[in-house]
């Protein structure tokens, strides 16, 4: 079933220490387009990250939000860095020397001086980092394809009724292009007898001009690969794969072809049903650009 480029998945898994949250949306993009935005203890596994998303996406600008919080803060502890404690001491004491004052300084205001008190984190431990973080993503992965897969569901129905249209324009035009000929030649010989009433009328002049007419307005070619067209979409829409790409590809085959039919056309009818064709190929073609 073919997906949409528009998604959304959200998850959060947590173990005694970690809580890891996932979110990612995306939007159409000609080709895939990850931006990945993380704690900065997570960048050392950027690339596994990326490898994990891959076998869920294959184009689409996504934009995926991770969070991770140390729910036990079992990895944060309090350094006393007493080099620069002696330091602020030393360079106090000289100060109360050197102009007279009282040296009042206690436990607790020294601690509030910068750097000798300072939090630190101590690194988590990769592997039940990488298992919390492997989880959470492929649980939203899994809701992300899920909204696209049913997105994809609404596109695909939308485009088989557009292709029902089309095809009924091309019948359409494939019934009444003989009979445009037909008139052609059945108005040319009123005109020519007319011209020449009560002479011969020469049949093989007439057959001949005909014949070049035909061969001007001729669209069966154009019509035969329009049809086919159609129907390599159909086929690609039951594909479980991403077809976007060969359906734009196709989308613009099929504007060639309604084009041309549009410029052969020399009947109000047939324009009509012409026009009324290439616009049904402009919409295919917007809905397949939102098409994975």
């Amino acid at each position: 079933m073919i997906k949409s480029m528009t998604g959304y998945g959200r998850s959060e898994y947590s173990d005694e220490r970690l809580k890891i949250s996932v979110e990612m949306k995306s939007v159409n993009n000609r080709y895939l387009d990850m931006n990945i935005k993380m704690p900065r203890q997570l960048g050392r596994m950027e690339a596994q990250i990326r490898e994990i998303l891959k076998a869920y996406m294959q184009r689409g600008k996504v934009d995926v939000y991770i969070t991770c919080e140390d729910l036990a803060q079992a990895g944060r502890t309090v350094r006393y860095n007493s080099k620069i404690a002696g330091e602020y001491l030393a360079r106090l004491k000289e100060m109360a020397e050197e102009y007279g004052l009282d040296n009042d300084i206690r436990v607790s205001a020294l601690s509030r001086y910068p750097d000798v008190l300072t939090m630190e984190e101590e690194p988590l431990d990769d592997e039940e980092l990488w298992d919390c973080l492997r989880h959470a993503l492929e649980m939203a992965a899994d809701q992300f394809r899920a909204a696209r897969t049913r997105e994809g569901e609404y596109l695909r129905a939308d485009l088989l009724k557009k292709l029902d249209e089309m095809e009924a324009h091309v019948a359409y035009i494939t019934e009444r292009s003989p009979q445009m000929v037909e008139a052609h030649r059945q108005r040319l010989e009123a005109r020519v007898r007319e011209l020449v009433e009560g002479s011969l009328v020469d049949e093989s002049r007439i057959a001949q001009e005909v014949t070049l007419y035909a061969d001007k307005i001729c669209v069966d070619e154009e019509l035969v690969r329009l049809g086919s067209h159609i129907k390599a979409v159909r086929e690609a829409l039951d594909k479980d794969e991403g077809v976007g790409r060969k359906l734009d590809f196709i989308a613009q085959e099929m504007n060639r072809e309604a084009n041309t039919i549009l410029s052969k056309s020399d009947d109000r009818e047939i324009s009509d049903h012409a026009i009324e064709l290439k616009t049904g190929v402009e919409k295919v073609r917007e809905q397949i650009q939102n098409i994975e």
